[in-house]
């Protein structure tokens, strides 16, 4: 088998071959399912080492674009992961692992979480007994989530993390045919939960200091029932809204000729956040669900987020719950509230944020010597702009590093930037990284 993309290729490296076999794939010219052509036919072919086209297959397989079947060959992946959403489905960290480095998943670094040990002891060595219709939020923990709100709120529960929060909250406010807003680029499984309700996205646009005031205003005129929104560490942007456009926003909200929609901020990085922990409950706290998660900077597989806003709406959200899960587990609040508590657990989580902020500046500082100028992003992510997303993926897959491609986090079409966990890259590494990612932006 000959493939008409090899003839003539002038990089005959690692790097040039799989580059070259992704763009046939991109083009069609390569199905899902197709076998490629063995390693020693194409090393023949190019008149390389098998080794050179073995290091190309690798990159390939690294990237999800191609399985190894063993003795049977090396085939053009089909569709992976059936529980994923296709969005989901393209991001890279949904592919399997074996790269060095994997900066692709958007998860904190796990040397930096706090230690769970000391509260663990502190629980109880046998799980609670509680009436099923006790109050779902431990009292010790209600009252230290109220005095860490950012504006005076009506009621909070707590929910099994930040997206299980927002997916209840839609289910309560958005019926079929509806509009949502949510910004673009965004958070994937935002896009897939609106599609899921049958409800039509509404994009907005970020500047670096949020969702542009023009762009909602014109988002606005579709009539939308609600606006999601992220006011710090912006998944994938690490964009944070400024106190004056947040208050920019709520005039363009309030000077809105209907109904002011509901609006759901997901605050997924509080406890890492540089920035100031803004809100538009300040100004409208009638339309507003503020989700507090402590998955990045406690741990994601704590399952655990806070959720405040009118009594009226978080009632509806806790009976319906109370059909379902009914409460999070009181053993998980318990830990919680130690770790929101403890002198030494408030001591880990703040040096992990200081660590973050250390490591973002650091990469981007690098980044700059390139001539790739960036604002240092709040939280863990880094967006950047690159010139063919496919190829900046197979550019890093060949330096041992994978990110996810951009696409799955704008409303349609190509974004033209990959996402990088630029929080877990150590200050030692960061010139290495950044050396890959510049040739990564260019690549093509």
């Amino acid at each position: 088998m000959q493939l008409t993309v090899l003839v003539d290729l002038e990089d005959v490296s690692p790097r040039g071959i799989a580059g070259a076999l992704s763009r046939a794939i991109r083009a069609g010219e390569l199905a899902p399912g197709d076998r490629l052509p063995t390693v020693r036919d194409v090393a023949a072919e190019l008149g390389v080492s098998p080794a050179t086209v073995s290091a190309a297959w690798q990159a390939l397989r690294r990237t999800g674009l191609v399985v190894a079947r063993g003795r049977a060959g090396t085939f053009v992946c089909d569709t992976p992961a059936t529980w994923l959403s296709p969005r989901q489905r393209d991001l890279v960290g949904a592919g399997p692992g074996g790269l060095p480095l994997d900066l692709s998943r958007g998860t904190p670094d796990p040397a930096l979480l706090p230690d769970l040990g000391p509260a663990l002891h502190r629980v109880s060595q046998r799980a609670g007994t509680l009436a099923y219709q006790e109050e779902p939020v431990l009292p010790a923990l209600h009252d230290v989530l109220v005095a860490s709100w950012p504006y005076d709120v009506e009621a909070i529960t707590v929910v099994d993390g930040a997206t299980d929060g927002i997916m209840r909250t839609l289910e309560q406010v958005v019926s079929y045919g509806d509009r949502v807003v949510l910004e673009s680029p965004g958070f994937p499984p935002f896009f897939d939960l609106v599609e899921s309700l049958g409800a039509e996205v509404v994009p907005v646009a970020l500047d670096g200091a949020g969702i542009t005031p023009g762009s909602l205003r014109g988002a606005l005129d579709a009539a939308p029932v609600a606006v999601v929104l992220q006011p710090r560490a912006h998944n994938p942007t690490g964009v944070a809204m400024t106190v004056e456009r947040a208050g920019q926003l709520a005039r363009v909200l309030a000077r809105h000729a209907a109904a002011v929609p509901w609006l759901i901020e997901d605050d997924h990085s509080s406890g890492i956040s540089g920035a100031p922990d803004v809100s538009l409950g300040t100004w409208l706290p009638d339309r507003v669900v503020h989700l507090r998660s402590y998955s990045k900077s406690h741990g994601p597989d704590l399952r655990i987020a806070a959720l405040g806003g009118p009594a009226a709406l978080v009632d509806r959200i806790v009976a319906r719950r109370m059909l379902g899960p009914a409460w999070t587990s009181r053993m998980l609040q318990t830990i919680l509230h130690d770790l929101l508590t403890s002198s030494h657990s408030l001591d880990e989580v703040g040096d992990a944020r200081r660590q973050y902020l250390a490591r973002q500046r650091t990469l981007v500082g690098a980044l700059a010597e390139h001539g790739l100028g960036l604002a240092v992003p709040d939280g863990i992510n880094l967006w950047l702009p690159v010139r063919d997303e496919a190829a900046a993926l197979v550019s890093l897959s060949a330096s041992g590093i994978r990110v996810a491609g951009g696409a799955p986090f704008v409303a349609s079409g190509e974004a033209g930037f990959v996402r990088v966990t630029s929080g877990l890259v150590p200050p030692g590494d960061a010139a290495q990284v950044a050396a890959a990612l510049a040739a990564a932006a260019i690549a093509e």
